[in-house]
């Protein structure tokens, strides 16, 4: 990632993980799981743990073979696919800011009580003030505050001391119950633990659905992961260290409060039924007295500041990978010039969530839809993480999950399983959930389709693996006619189609022909076998693996068209010659066959003894406020994958242009161009009355040019400008235009 450095060890990368995990979770959810299923709680908080163990090792390859910001976003992109990897994107950065508030209010809330009970000691009474919700919240922002500012003056903020603090307290209490219960008798323990199950398996999985988010926060670590030093090493580690640190906490604490934290007949389960919020606290008060209580309050303020600083941190790297890739607005992938902290990525994400704070009253719904996100991106990292090993094939990985594929089969049927589970349970979490989504969908059709499939265009071209990851293998149909011309279709080919990925179909169609003798071979028959041949070596040559075709037709432009829609090729690409351009008819022809294919076309016009391999100079005009091209920056990116070249956006304005008009065309064309040819791309505007005249002249100074066709609705149109600028440049032309 540009801008980014490597900051983040082995140590601070546990450290963001265990800051996420331990506590806030546990303190909240403890009296809501032993309500539902008694002393089994601790059985469900293990179960929970396995599943996450599980999807911990789906992460951890994901993350070594791909050790870049973004968790579950970044999976999604390498092997699905732009769209779906904003759909996750949208739902995670929405998940890891409402697990923000939740810890935010957390936060506020047990403070608001140390208050109180301190003003009560010193006093006699607390204000009314301090039990207030507007105070809660006035609170919670001020924390949020602190922390974006914590975050902007370095990268992994500055909630160690949180993190060290609630762990040494969290010993400290199990140690104390582990000395109380050894001068209990065996008896009465037994007798704590009684009923086991008093609600049976039905309670049980009510129980796990509840409190899985409690062990949420590994993916944190995922998260960050291209901040993190030494990634194939640390993340893994990071991510089960964090991991095994929860589950060190976390059941020994509920064995304890199980056994030794209920007072007199009144069991576990009634006292979580009583006061499921508070249960943590009341419980250990029933061994250590005040000073566990106070010990609780205080482990709980430390756990959820701890907790908000690492989602926020997640938050903010979700945000500025998408930005990154313009799946979230451009703006948002801006750093601090000193610092190279994410500085609008923290902003944005500490406004989102200053915004549901003072928006959302009621924050439980929210908070069960954050835990139903989260399961759903886990079940689709281990998805992901199959997809992958299988694609990748028996290409070295710095860290592979072990018993594959039965680690992410399991693990992602138990989070999926879970999720549906919690989609019934909590209805008002699916329908968070589905709202945000949709609102996710219209944002991205209407503002960000446009810049991210280009962006995405551009790196899948420069990077033919990714093609590979996702299982595509486009192919790409070559009509050849002309021996000489071959080489630089095909080469022009391989750049829609990437080498070793791609697949190239040449196709020569001969006219049926007439009175033909058996001693004689068909007129053209050889000059079609010479194209073919000249095709299939440069193809071979380039590192494709082609297929070739002859066919007999009346019509050459009709069976272009037909073996086209018959191989569902991805691209088409036809040549046009110097007589092409200059004919009217031959527009019309190339008109009708790009109306007739339903592929990414492109047409190309090449001076005799041009090479794409010697081409370094590009020149791409530019028209009005013509949107992003997909087809264009694949292009642009094929052509910039192995050598240096030069690309120029072009605008012409006519010569009564105002100022500011050309200064807004120049920043349109900087736009374009710092999405579709990344680099450092270049852009020119040339005021001139004649379009065409100023193209051509400025393409004497170019080796190629890049035009794009127009489209008047689904109508693809071959126009007179394109002709013009084909026939009358001295450099190769091809002309672009998407599928409908």
């Amino acid at each position: 990632m540009p801008g980014a450095r490597r900051t983040i060890g082995l140590l601070g990368a546990t450290g963001v993980g265990v800051g996420a995990i331990v506590g806030g979770g546990i303190l909240v959810l403890a009296g809501a799981a032993f309500a539902e299923t008694g002393p089994a709680a601790i059985i469900a908080f293990a179960i929970n743990g396995v599943i996450a163990i599980l999807t911990a090792l789906s992460f951890a390859e994901m993350s070594a073979a791909f050790p870049e910001s973004g968790g579950a976003y970044t999976f999604a992109k390498k092997v699905l696919s732009v769209r779906a990897a904003f759909g996750v994107g949208w739902v995670l950065w929405f998940a890891y800011i409402v697990a923000g508030v939740l810890y935010a209010l957390g936060f506020a809330e047990y403070a608001l009580l140390m208050l109180a009970e301190l003003w009560r000691l010193a006093a006699g009474h607390a204000p009314a003030l301090l039990g207030t919700h507007r105070t809660a919240v006035l609170l919670a922002i001020v924390a949020t505050a602190g922390y974006t500012l914590s975050l902007i003056r370095k990268t992994s903020g500055g909630g160690q001391w949180a993190t060290v603090g609630k762990v040494v307290v969290f010993i400290f209490l199990i140690a104390a119950g582990f000395w109380v219960m050894a001068g209990r008798s065996g008896s009465s323990i037994e007798r704590n633990l009684t009923p086991f199950f008093p609600h049976g398996a039905g309670g049980l999985l009510k129980a796990m659905g509840f409190t899985f988010i409690a062990l949420q926060g590994f993916d944190l670590v995922a998260a960050i992961a291209g901040e993190v030093k030494q990634p194939a090493r640390n993340i893994p580690r990071a991510m089960l260290l964090s991991l095994g640190a929860a589950l060190a906490v976390y059941l020994p604490l509920l064995f304890i409060v199980a056994t030794v934290g209920t007072h007199g007949s009144v069991s576990i389960t009634a006292m979580s039924e009583q006061n499921p919020g508070t249960l943590m606290a009341e419980a250990v008060r029933n061994y250590l007295g005040p000073v566990g209580y106070w010990l609780v309050v205080i482990a709980a303020v430390l756990s959820t500041l701890s907790a908000l600083e690492a989602n926020l941190l997640a938050a903010s790297r979700v945000a500025l990978t998408m930005a990154k890739d313009r799946t979230l607005p451009r703006v948002m992938s801006q750093s601090h010039a000193t610092r190279h902290t994410p500085v609008m990525a923290i902003y944005a994400s500490a406004l989102a969530l200053v915004g549901i704070l003072l928006m959302v009253p009621d924050v439980a719904a929210a908070g069960a839809a954050a835990s139903l996100i989260f399961l759903v991106s886990f079940a689709l990292a281990h998805w992901t993480s199959i997809l992958a090993r299988r694609r990748a094939g028996d290409a070295p990985s710095p860290f592979r999950t072990p018993w594959f594929p039965a680690v992410p089969v399991v693990g992602g049927v138990a989070c999926a399983a879970m999720a549906i589970f919690q989609a019934f349970a909590v209805p008002a979490a699916g329908a968070i959930g589905g709202i945000w989504l949709g609102l996710g969908v219209i944002l991205y059709y209407a503002l960000f389709a446009s810049r991210a499939e280009a962006v995405d265009a551009f790196t899948q071209a420069r990077d033919p693996d990714l093609v590979r990851l996702r299982g595509r293998s486009p192919l790409v149909l070559v009509p050849v006619a002309n021996p000489r011309s071959a080489p630089a279709m095909v080469a022009v080919a391989g750049a829609l189609a990437p080498p070793a990925v791609g697949r190239l179909l040449l196709l020569s169609v001969m006219p049926r022909p007439e009175n033909v003798k058996k001693s004689q071979p068909p007129p053209r028959l050889v000059e079609a076998q010479q194209a073919l041949s000249e095709a299939l070596t440069a193809s071979l040559a380039s590192g494709h693996s082609p297929e070739a075709l002859m066919t007999i037709a009346p019509a050459p432009w009709a069976e272009i068209s037909r073996v086209a829609r018959s191989h569902r090729c991805e691209s088409l690409l036809v040549g046009l010659s110097k007589m092409d351009a200059d004919d009217e008819n031959g527009g019309k022809h190339l008109e009708g066959l790009l109306n007739d294919v339903d592929c990414d076309v492109a047409v190309l016009r090449a001076p005799p003894g041009w090479r794409l391999e010697q081409t370094t100079r590009i020149l791409v005009p530019v028209g009005g406020r013509s949107a992003h091209h997909e087809l264009r920056a694949r292009l642009i990116g094929s052509l910039a994958r192995s050598k240096s070249t030069k690309v120029t956006f072009l605008g012409v304005l006519p010569t009564t242009a105002a100022e500011d008009e050309q200064e807004e065309t120049r920043r349109h064309l900087m736009r374009l161009a710092e999405d579709e040819a990344r680099g450092k791309p270049v852009t020119q505007v040339v005021l001139a009355d004649d379009i065409v005249g100023a193209i051509v002249e400025q393409a004497r100074k170019s080796d190629l040019v890049i035009l794009g066709l127009q489209r008047v609705g689904r109508r693809r149109l071959f126009g007179d400008v394109a002709l013009r600028i084909a026939s009358e440049s001295s450099s190769a032309t091809i002309m672009i235009s998407r599928r409908g």
